[in-house]
Order: C-alpha cells, then structure tokens, then sequence
C-alpha cells in the first residue's frame, strides 16, 4: 500500500497540484480545497516549514577583499551556512516561483527597484517571516509542529465532496 493518496491524478498533475497548494498556502496562508487535498498538503507543507524553522537562524560571517573606488578594502559579509543553503535549495526545488505584488499607484521603475534584490520571494519569506514566527512559538509551547490547521466548511454542491480551509496556524 501507498504511502500517501492517490487523489484520482495521474503521478506527474498530483506533484503539479500538490506543490501549487502548498506554494499557494505558504504565500497567502490559507487555501480553500478538499479534504483529502488538503491532507497531502499539509504534511508537505509542513516538512517544508520544519526546515525553515531549523536553518533560519543559520548564517556565518565571513571576511571578503573588495574593490571600492580602486581600494581594496576587507568587509565582513553575512552569508548562509551550508545546511541552510542547502535547505533553501531544496525550498527552491519543490515550491513555485511568486512574484512580489506590485503595490498600489508603484510605478514599473519603483516596483523594480523594491524588487530587484529578491529573486525568490517565497523562500525568503519562509526564512524570514515563517522560521522565527515558529521558532518562537515552539519554544514557548515547548513543542514542534502543528504549523497548519483544517477547517471544515461543509459538502460542495453537486458531487458532496467535504470541503475544507487549510491555513497557516
């Protein structure tokens, strides 16, 4: 037996679908899908969490030489250690790209320029916002995990399918 729901797709659309949930609940934090649906998301979803919120706080400081007006001159850099490079890359694996929203009345110029540093603005939220949000929370409940709740709303009209609201905790 299968360690995981078939969901009536065939292997390559079930991947598809799942990552599309769980890309969508990370970035706007809950989603409105079946029962079962939701059930495969959540636990992707929150392995995914559990490896931001182990290598969130991983970063080494590192010493480099740069030229600056035709001086060298020694900066010290913050850069990720390789276990939580090695996560964002797996982050960067599995979940889609979402592009940062353009704000009200931005002009293309400024919109570019708020965003032209992130080129993966889900994984930086993920280790930014998500990883210290549950990492605080575990240490004062003293436990991991439970990242996501389940919400049920009621049968879907015309096939009865349970309906449900997965979202961020």
């Amino acid at each position: 037996m299968a360690g995981y729901r078939k969901l009536n797709k065939q292997s390559d659309q079930r991947k598809a679908m799942l990552r599309s949930l769980v890309t969508g609940l990370l970035w706007y934090g809950r989603v409105e899908t079946t029962l079962a649906r939701a059930k495969e998301a959540r636990s992707i979803a929150e392995k995914l969490i559990t490896m931001a919120v182990k290598e969130h706080a991983n970063t080494v400081t590192v010493k480099k030489k740069v030229t600056e007006d035709g001086e060298k001159i020694k900066k010290e850099v913050v850069n990720d250690s390789p276990s939580k490079l090695a996560a964002r890359r797996r982050l960067m694996q599995y979940l889609y790209d979402i592009q940062e929203p353009k704000k009200d009345g931005e002009s293309k110029f400024d919109y570019k320029q708020r965003t032209k540093d992130n080129n993966h603005p889900l994984v930086e939220k993920m280790f930014r916002e998500l990883g210290p949000k549950y990492y605080k929370r575990a240490e004062e409940l003293g436990t991991g995990g439970g990242y996501t709740r389940i919400i049920k709303k009621g049968p879907r009209r015309g096939d009865a399918t349970e309906i449900v609201i997965l979202e961020l905790v």
